[in-house]
């Protein structure tokens, strides 16, 4: 990428904008060719060797979003957003996985299985060190943190509001979206839509160090 395709000002604008929205109108949806530009966010994530350790589940059932909500620390979020995303991170990732990957590129770059051999046994060598210190799952969820800051830029930039929610009970979401069994485990969620003018976060002035502060040039 070469040229530009928003300019300096209005990137910046559309960060300084941008807060974490806790009040969310129920009746404004987020139209659907927006929602599809912000789901291709997701899938556009970069991550460590291009692996992608993770799930993305876009719960639009206002059912299972009644039973998540206690979950939350009862926040109106979780129902009244227009979109509600369940970021998942692969628990363990092992030679399938890989393979599966490697099968992709192949298709993709269109090239053949046996010319990533090189690719798959660093990888492999890479995943084995962080299975043997049990960190893998730690390191799964650390890509997808990559993905939200990629899809709360990106909303910013399409005048949608999100929200960023931890505050979660992880172990109970897995077992109400039937994850135990299954390769994933939930990380956090973010919730989206457009929020309400009466939510007292979005004209508090937002609070960041000055540039002085937290950079440094060396």
């Amino acid at each position: 990428m070469s040229q530009p395709i928003i300019t300096e000002k209005e990137l910046l604008a559309a960060l300084h904008a941008r807060y974490a929205a806790k009040q969310f109108a129920p009746d404004r949806p987020i139209p659907d060719a927006t929602w599809a530009a912000l789901e291709e966010t997701l899938v556009q994530t970069q991550s460590a060797f291009g692996l992608q350790p993770w799930k993305f589940l876009v719960i639009d059932s206002p059912e299972l979003r009644h039973r998540l909500r206690p979950f939350s620390w009862d926040q109106s979020a979780v129902t009244d957003a227009s979109k509600f995303v369940v970021f998942l991170a692969r628990k363990h990732t092992n030679a399938a996985d890989v393979g599966h990957y490697l099968d992709r590129i192949a298709q993709v770059r269109k090239v053949t299985p046996e010319s990533l051999d090189g690719f798959r046994e660093r990888i492999l060598e890479t995943l084995g060190a962080s299975a043997a210190s049990q960190k893998i799952g730690d390191w799964a969820a650390r890509q997808l943190y990559i993905g939200l800051g990629q899809f709360t830029t990106a909303a910013a930039l399409l005048g949608v509001d999100t929200c960023p929610i931890e505050g979660i009970e992880p172990e109970k979401y897995d077992a109400i979206l039937e994850l135990e069994g299954t390769p994933f485990t939930t990380v956090f969620t973010v919730a989206a839509g457009y929020g309400l003018p009466t939510d007292k976060y979005a004209s508090l002035p937002k609070v960041r160090f000055p540039l002085s502060e937290v950079l440094e040039h060396r």
